[in-house]
């Protein structure tokens, strides 16, 4: 996928204005957010789950030479191929030559955020394969020729009656005339046509929400079990996955899996969660004659190594954008590259480039929900900063920019400067506001005011306020200390 990150700031003002994108993140801003507090809520040892998800993969990734070797080991002994890939290109190629080799035409795929990030999709159909999305939100936005905004919920930003008219447009040349309006309609419609595809399919491919390097096995989590039809009906099977997702044992992953769906969508599990172990075994009636397993680095070796690596510990929950007002104020195509949200601000440069995604850790309040929710304890906003003192030493920000910085550091430095510039500008502020307690608008904050209000200072600076309090707090004289 080409990044887009440096168009941060326009992609973000087009996100603004975009009333039907608003209008979709206002009921998605209210959805996982309150199921996952729910579901929290009914599991009194979830923090204790927490904890010991966090130290499975801090284990794992402090061993990971190991475990993938053993992974390979134990796949390589089921009957399949593992693949090692250093890059997005050489990703590409192999599941070329794989499918060239097996006389594949077509394939169904189930969400993978590893075939965005290689350009897999355009890949193939420029190398005359047909790729089928079969996740529900991922068909959508293939008919809209658009790319997920979201890591579980890749279609959130489409109305429902945008999605009509994508399939009333794309289906009639499968002989569907009439135009479906309610949600049930259109999920049995598109129901109706991904089944011929299914049957059709010459090789299937997936991601991998884990790998087992006990068993070989791949585990892959869905809603509509989609992925589960993608594995078996086709001869061949193709898992896309990164180096950091495995895990040592079928226990380790269980722990794991009891803090994923609650944190993304509020279930106590996803409705289909599914081991798949290698190909069709002869005494099997179902199942791929052939299993191959793309094992991608993609950048990650080195964020492992680096200040960075706590990164690799996410499993994909989206619980970070679900609960960002940054990410529920723009979307996901905003960020401009595969992941969006807290998750891309922190993931993004390290794969793609602080020079390239160098707007992405400055788009945060900082509020610190991202890190409280995060099943893995990813502290996010900490790597945030890291990502913008990088920025700053390579000296990526724009002039206005460092000179605002600058000039802020050389007052905040001298208290003597700093205190009565702060007395005078809180006096400003509260005249500007015409004792309204808000700015509509502000030379230089239209950033802010543009969205909206700017609260404005209703007393004292700091500094005389905690000289007041402290003053009222001293015993009077004469008094015990």
């Amino acid at each position: 996928m080409e990044p887009k990150s440096l168009q941060f700031h326009d992609n973000v003002a087009a996100a603004l204005k975009d009333a039907p994108l608003q209008q979709s993140l206002s009921r998605f801003q209210t959805g996982f957010t309150v199921k996952r507090a729910e579901a929290k809520a009914l599991l009194p040892e979830f923090e204790a789950l927490r904890d010991e998800s966090v130290a499975i993969k801090n284990h794992a990734l402090a061993n990971l030479d190991h475990y993938l070797l053993k992974f390979e080991e134990a796949v390589v002994a089921s009957g399949g191929v593992v693949h090692w890939c250093a890059d997005g290109a050489a990703a590409r190629e192999t599941v070329l030559r794989i499918f060239r080799e097996d006389d594949v035409k077509s394939a169904t795929k189930s969400k993978s955020m590893i075939s965005e990030e290689i350009g897999l999709n355009e890949f193939l159909e420029d190398n005359g394969i047909e790729p089928i999305e079969t996740d529900l939100g991922e068909y959508i936005i293939q008919l809209a020729g658009e790319t997920p905004s979201h890591v579980i919920a890749p279609a959130v930003h489409k109305t429902r009656e945008e999605v009509s008219d994508l399939f009333y447009e794309h289906h009639q040349k499968y002989g569907v005339t009439k135009r479906h309006e309610d949600v049930p309609e259109l999920v049995d419609e598109a129901r109706q046509l991904l089944r011929r595809r299914f049957q059709a399919a010459d090789a299937g491919i997936t991601g991998a929400n884990f790998l087992i390097a006990e068993t070989g096995s791949v585990v892959v989590v869905t809603n509509e079990g989609n992925a589960d039809l993608t594995e078996v009906l086709p001869r061949t099977h193709v898992v896309l996955a990164t180096i950091e997702k495995v895990v040592p044992t079928i226990a380790d992953a269980s722990t794991i899996l009891r803090v994923l769906a609650r944190t993304a969508t509020g279930q106590e599990y996803s409705t289909y969660t599914t081991f798949a172990t290698g190909p069709r075994r002869a005494d099997d009636v179902d199942g791929p004659a052939k299993f191959h397993v793309i094992l991608l680095d993609g950048g990650r070796s080195e964020l492992l190594g680096s200040e960075f690596k706590d990164i690799l510990r996410c499993i994909k929950c989206g619980a970070c954008m679900n609960h960002c007002p940054v990410y529920g104020s723009i979307g996901g195509h905003a960020y401009g590259w595969v992941y969006p949200g807290p998750l891309g601000a922190v993931l993004n440069p390290g794969l793609i480039g602080i020079d390239e995604a160098r707007h992405l850790p400055g788009a945060s309040t900082f509020c610190g929900r991202c890190e409280s929710v995060c099943p893995m304890r990813i502290p996010l906003p900490d790597l945030m900063r890291r990502w913008r003192e990088r920025a700053k030493e390579q000296r990526l920000a724009g002039w206005r920019e460092r000179r605002g910085l600058a000039a802020w550091s050389f007052i905040a430095r001298r208290p003597g400067l700093y205190r009565p510039m702060s007395r005078v500008a809180a006096r400003m502020l509260r005249g500007w506001s015409r004792g309204r307690g808000r700015l509509a608008s502000f030379p230089g904050a239209s950033g802010w005011t543009n969205g909206r209000d700017m609260p404005a200072p209703e007393g004292g600076t700091f500094m005389a306020q905690w000289a007041a309090n402290r003053d009222a707090s001293r015993p009077a004289s004469g008094g015990r200390p």
